[in-house]
Order: structure tokens, then sequence, then C-alpha cells
């Protein structure tokens, strides 16, 4: 089949986050299994227009933020392409409105209903209070266009979002995702170290963490924090002055964007891995902890509780109490016997989640279709 996929980030996006990662993992996986596939998605400074990325073909075209929608309705009605047989409209708070102009076969994916995270975005102020308004008003609306869609989504959180949302229970499909994995196994001896992994911004928490850590530092001075992931370098600049603030700045690192293998490295050398995210699609930065016997300590929302199993590969807090996170953390210090278990639950929780089960799922979906 000729499948095109519609997404507002793809393969080297700068802010590239876990859906991308997931989306494109699926997309190659279809490539491998015989069908042609496209992804349009939007451009950012210095990227190429069009490339191909293990067999799938990128097209570049329009800001992530309603420009790349704009431009995929004017490429899609009136530019040059094959004839697809599906096409994948990917939800990011917006979607594509395919089913206003698209005639064939329309299968929705979405990784997390917007919801609280239109009140935390990323808009500077007062522009912020747009979508802090309008979206939790607007997004109940855009769903009713896709009331006959079929949806493919990664938690059972989501599921019962799309279903108040409106959506049939037998149209939404859930595949859990996978995951990547070290190839090298760090043995070392656990740092007295709390690791934040993933985007830093608001409705991901790292405020929350930055408090957890000035917490645990007045109790015990010993310990380090690491926060390893990227934002725009204003926000990195706020957030060490908070640190500054917090009087954590010297205790705390800022790795910024990593590889995969330093991404391992210092999963398994920390202690435990802190996730205050406000609301998830599922948490793929939790399974990847975990895969290396690393426990998550993180706020019991929607995603996380699909993708932190309570007391076995980690343990969830009310959220919004960051001072119950600094609590538990001191706690499983203390508690040798319960960290252990916890570190080889964890790992075994892991095994479940492998791409080449969830590709091969998604790819029976398509074909059913």
């Amino acid at each position: 089949m000729n499948i095109l996929i519609l997404s507002w980030r793809g393969p080297g996006h700068p802010n590239e986050g876990g859906a991308e990662i997931v989306t494109h993992e699926h997309a190659k996986a279809w490539v491998k299994a015989g069908h042609n596939v496209t992804l349009f998605t939007s451009s950012y400074i210095g990227c190429k227009k069009g490339e191909s990325i293990d067999g799938v073909e990128i097209i570049r075209s329009g800001r992530q933020v309603f420009g790349v929608q704009i431009s995929a309705f004017f490429w899609y009605r009136f530019g040059k392409h094959r004839k697809f047989d599906i096409i994948v409209d990917e939800f990011h708070g917006i979607p594509f409105f395919t089913p206003l102009y698209v005639k064939t076969k329309i299968l929705g994916f979405i990784h997390e209903v917007a919801l609280e995270v239109w009140k935390v975005n990323e808009f500077p102020k007062p522009y912020n209070i747009i979508p802090a308004y309008l979206g939790p008003i607007i997004e109940p609306l855009i769903f009713k266009l896709y009331k006959k869609i079929d949806f493919l989504t990664v938690s059972s959180s989501t599921k019962e979002d799309l279903i108040g949302f409106g959506i049939k229970k037998n149209k939404i499909t859930v595949i859990s995702n996978g995951i990547s994995r070290s190839r090298k196994k760090y043995l070392g001896k656990r740092e007295k170290v709390v690791i934040y992994l993933g985007a830093l911004s608001h409705d991901k928490g790292i405020e929350d963490a930055l408090k957890t850590f000035s917490e645990i530092k007045r109790k015990d001075e010993d310990w380090k924090f690491w926060v390893v992931g990227k934002s725009s370098p204003i926000f990195v600049l706020t957030l060490k002055n908070f640190c500054r603030k917090l009087n954590i700045y010297k205790e705390t690192s800022f790795f910024g964007f990593v590889s995969d293998q330093k991404k391992f490295e210092l999963l398994s050398k920390a202690f435990v891995m802190i996730n205050p995210s406000i609301y998830e699609g599922w948490g793929l930065v939790n399974v990847e902890a975990n895969s290396v016997g690393t426990p998550v300590v993180a706020y019991k929302v929607k995603g996380i509780i699909d993708s932190v199993k309570e007391g076995y590969s980690g343990i969830l807090c009310d959220k919004g109490d960051y001072r119950q996170l600094a609590i538990v953390i001191i706690k499983l210090w203390q508690n040798k016997n319960l960290y252990e278990k916890l570190s080889q639950q964890s790992e075994k929780w892991s095994r479940k989640f492998t791409w080449e089960q969830s590709t091969k799922e998604s790819i029976s979906l398509i074909e059913s279709l």
C-alpha cells in the first residue's frame, strides 16, 4: 500500500521527542513489510526539504504550529504525489483535519489528548492565555470531525480520553510502545544521583523536579541531580537561575541532548529517575529507565499509570506533591532491600515492551484497514 503520515514534527526536528521516535519506528517497519511510506512534516532551520530515512520518504514544509497543517492541505489537494491508500493523521493537540478534504481511508494516530497541557503551553506571555483558554473548548469540538475514523493510540489512558470525547470503543486500537535498549550493560555501582530524562518543559514538570531535588538536598547534601533533555537556550538559562534560587546550582548538571549510548549509561548509574509530568500519552522514558534496572518515582497521572507499574517498576505519588517525591526517594536510599527488589522488577517489566511486537501489531492494523 501507499501510506501517508501527516505529523507536526519528524526525524531531525530540534524539538523531536518520544512521539516522533515512535512514529518513525512504525513507519520504517511498514516499509520493511513492503509498503511505501511518505511522511509530510514541518520544516526547521537548516533542514532538507526532502530526503529518505530508513526507506521512509520525508517531505518538510511549514512551521510545526498551524503552518504544517496548511502546507499539507495544499500539497495533498494540489501537489504532485502518488495516490495514497491510507492517510495517518497524527494528533498533537491540533490534527490535520483530514476528514474535511480526504476521501480515502484515514487512521487517527494519537499519543495523548491535550486537556491540562493547554494550561501550561510554551507560548510567551501574554499570548499563552489564548491556547490556555481556547484549547479546552476547541479540542472536544475537533473530535466531532473524527467520530467515524479509526484510531491508533498507545495507552488505555488515552483510549479512555478518546471515549470521553465521543469516539466509539470499537474504533480504537491500543498498541503499547516498544523501547530502544542499551547494547551495553553498565555494571558499575549506583551513584547517589537523581536523574530527570525528557523535554525540559512546563508540562513535563521540570520545575517540580528541581523543587523535589532541593528537598532531597536539604536533608542530605551528598546527592547530585542530572538533567538530561533539551529545550530553548533561554528556558535552560531560566532553569539554571531557578537552581540558584533553590540553592542546588552546584549539585545540578544539565547534559542537554545526549546519544542513546550516553543516555543509557547515565540512567544505569543513577539511583532513581524522577518523572513529575502532569500528563502523558504513555511515558517512553520510564520504561527506558527500567530497562537498565532504574526504578521510577513519578506523579500518578494519565499515561504514567500505564508505563509505570505501581510498586513494581516504580512508586507513584499524588500530582503536585513534590515533597512526597523527595520523601519516597530518600526512603528508597535507606531501604536497600526494597530498592533492589524494585530494580530487578523494573528490568523484568521493561522486557514486555519491544518494537518487534509493537510494529507487528501496527502492520496488522493498517493491513486490516
